[in-house]
């Protein structure tokens, strides 16, 4: 077997790349293109990792200001321990400015992350709601909130766009003001902005995936993220990401959202407002 070579992911490579995140699980809420992955060449950085000429593994990561977003490190089994990851890893994330990722339970990258100089802050929960069918929903299940459009209308206008952004370059800890409009333009896509708060809200088939979103305060925080999964009571499932240091988390489990997977958010500066921010499960 010849070693593995590591490099930037050119258009040639990307139907391997997506086979091994067809393999994970990666893109079921992504049937489309632009995908994450998109995201991710556009405005971060792709590496696959090739072993005698197949994609074996990749890395993706998104910026945001100073901020590194590591959101995918994958390795086919055939060739974990290997050294692939870390060969990946290692010129995909700098050093010398602050990294956040969205960790496993796989004990090898949770090792490889803390060598990298991250540091578990709090699970990261992966909660879903189904329809809300009789029961009654809270703030924001009525009219469409300002700042929000609805199925079939247009997409989020420009300045609500920038509000979002500004809130969001607050409590995620850097400006990503290209991924966020890029992200707005995409079908189905809503962005519910209030004076405190903002949440975007993708539909995909019958889910919607909430994310990112953020407040001023917990408080506020907390009611957009009502407010935009309320918006939509007869989708199927509702999904977000939930820090578990969030006082949100109990609101949604007490009102019967049921945890389906959990991660470990691991940063290496405490940069984050976790109280304040519910992340994307992809794009961070």
């Amino acid at each position: 077997m010849a070693d593995p070579i590591v490099r930037a992911a050119a258009d040639a490579d990307m139907p391997g790349l997506r086979a091994v995140a067809d393999h994970y699980g990666l893109l079921g809420t992504w049937p489309e293109r632009p995908d994450f992955v998109d995201a991710e060449r556009e405005f971060g950085a792709v590496l696959v990792g090739e072993v005698d000429g197949t994609i074996a593994g990749f890395g993706g990561a998104l910026r945001r200001g100073t901020v590194t977003h590591l959101g995918d490190l994958f390795v086919l089994p055939d060739h974990q321990s290997s050294g692939l990851g870390r060969a990946i890893l290692s010129r995909l994330l700098p050093r010398d400015t602050p990294r956040v990722t969205f960790a496993s339970d796989d004990k090898r990258a949770f090792a490889l992350y803390v060598r990298n100089g991250m540091r578990p802050r709090c699970p990261l929960l992966y909660l879903t709601r189904g329809p809300l069918g009789g029961r009654p929903a809270s703030r924001g299940s009525g009219p469409a909130a300002p700042g929000e459009n609805g199925p079939g209308e247009n997409g989020p206008g420009e300045a609500e766009v920038r509000a979002a952004a500004a809130m969001d370059a607050h409590v995620s800890g850097g400006d990503r003001s290209a991924t966020l409009t890029w992200y707005a333009g995409l079908p189905g896509v809503t962005l519910h902005v209030s004076g405190p708060g903002y949440a975007f809200a993708r539909v995909t088939g019958d889910t919607v995936v909430i994310g990112p979103a953020g407040g001023a305060t917990p408080q506020d925080c907390a009611d957009i993220v009502l407010e935009a999964a309320n918006a939509r009571p007869g989708a199927a499932r509702v999904h977000l990401a939930v820090p578990g240091t969030h006082p949100l988390l109990p609101l949604l489990l007490e009102a019967g959202w049921r945890i389906g997977d959990m991660d470990t958010l691991m940063t290496s500066e405490d940069f984050m407002r976790l109280d304040c921010y519910i992340p994307h499960p992809d794009l961070g």
